[in-house]
């Protein structure tokens, strides 16, 4: 069980609560960001429906019915929402199919389920389950069948496509995939997405546990809270609910009342570097030797590149400069995938305090400083939560800053 989670103990802990059925109903991976939480609640899913009688029963290698579905993620009684950037391993995945595919390396059929995985990550947040009703479900469907045609030639049952056509299937899913995000992926869980999947769970499943999995659970507003407490104090029979959090203090505590925490630690440079090596099959050395430095290496321009530009971007409100907004978002690939506009704000907060440690001078007060950070979140929110295009996002952010900067200086 849990081979593919790799360098955390809590795998063990899980493999004993499950051999003595003493899994809660209801529980919280909380850890850093790429510490393996969702490959482990996709486990958990395949694990508990797992329908082998063998001694190898919730082994990855299982080929029961039930475990081969899981494995493509097109098992029906696992959904998943939540808030996630997922374009960057759905390249990452493209270059480990593409590299095995066109040299038939060893590892080619975990490369194709690699692949298959990381778009269905993607593709489970769109499900009807989740959208019926909602006026964006005849937008977003036809885009979610057609990746799932696509998809369907990479199937691990039939032969791998000619090289080609391997390519260019790839080719068409990541460019759909990419569409789906930047259009429809929510930056805060909906509470139509809580209720629908309540009802969901109520459903009586022929076979199997409906396991229910939320990433960023942190990221939910107070009427969303609510509405997933009301189904934790009184959940379905038969039901799984997996939340996961990189910022366990920003949950509820009503919420963290009603689930057990399973707590996974910081991996080392060297752990993740071989998490790289064994899953991407990829030189570890690219970026910083992080699984996030490593999947940055797929943006369309280069991490340096983006915090030069935010960097510039400081400079000129701390120095009244004018200058072309529409320069930034044309140096930052127009901020597509979003996570470019996500790192831009990164790299200016971090400029802000560089700025205040060498000159003690520009927001250097704890109350300006929360100002220009408000400024910030709200210039991502108004992107991230309301679609706002990034160039009138960076025009109201740079003439906010301003105004906080002079009046700081009155």
């Amino acid at each position: 069980m849990f081979e593919n989670l790799l360098y955390q103990n809590v795998s063990s802990i899980f493999t004993s609560d499950i051999k003595n059925n003493t899994l809660p109903s209801s529980i919280l991976l909380s850890g850093p960001e790429s510490s393996g939480k969702l490959t482990c609640a996709l486990e958990l899913a395949r694990i508990l429906s797992c329908t082998s009688s063998s001694n190898e029963r919730g082994s990855w290698l299982c080929d029961c019915p039930s475990c081969k579905k899981h494995k493509e993620l097109a098992n029906t009684n696992l959904i998943l929402s939540g808030p996630r950037d997922c374009s960057l391993e759905i390249l990452a995945a493209k270059r480990t199919l593409l590299e095995a595919g066109f040299n038939n390396l060893s590892y080619i059929t975990a490369a194709r389920y690699l692949f298959i995985r990381s778009v269905r990550k993607l593709l489970l947040r769109f499900s009807p389950i989740f959208w019926e009703g909602d006026d964006k479900l005849s937008k977003l469907s036809p885009l979610v069948e057609e990746i799932n045609d696509e998809l369907e030639k990479l199937n691990p049952e039939l032969s791998l496509p000619e090289n080609s056509v391997l390519e260019s299937v790839t080719s068409k899913i990541v460019e759909k995939s990419e569409k789906l995000e930047s259009t429809f992926m929510y930056d805060s869980l909906p509470i139509e997405h809580i209720r629908r999947s309540s009802f969901w769970l109520h459903l009586k499943s022929p076979e199997g546990k409906k396991v229910l999995v939320i990433e960023n659970a942190d990221r939910m507003n107070e009427s969303c809270r609510n509405a997933l407490l009301k189904i934790l104090e009184e959940p379905p029979a038969d039901s799984l609910f997996i939340l996961t959090t990189s910022r366990r203090g920003a949950v509820m505590p009503t919420i963290l009342s009603r689930v057990r925490t399973y707590s996974f630690n910081q991996r080392s440079i060297a752990e993740q570097q071989e998490v790289i090596e064994r899953v991407f099959h990829d030189d570890v050395n690219k970026g910083d030797g992080t699984i996030a430095g490593y999947l940055q290496t797929f943006l369309p321009i280069s991490p340096e590149k983006i915090q030069e530009a935010a960097n510039d971007f400081y400079q000129g409100i701390k120095q009244n400069t004018l200058f072309q907004l529409d320069d930034f978002v044309n140096r930052c690939a127009n901020f597509e995938p979003k996570t470019i506009f996500k790192l831009f704000l990164q790299f200016l907060i971090l400029a802000q305090r560089n700025q205040n440690e060498e000159e003690r001078n520009f927001a250097c007060d704890f109350e300006i400083q929360a100002k220009n950070l408000k400024a910030i979140k709200d210039c991502y929110n108004s992107v991230s939560l309301f679609n706002q295009k990034p160039l009138s996002a960076l025009e109201t952010l740079y003439r906010d800053l301003a105004f906080i900067k002079k009046s700081n200086l009155r």
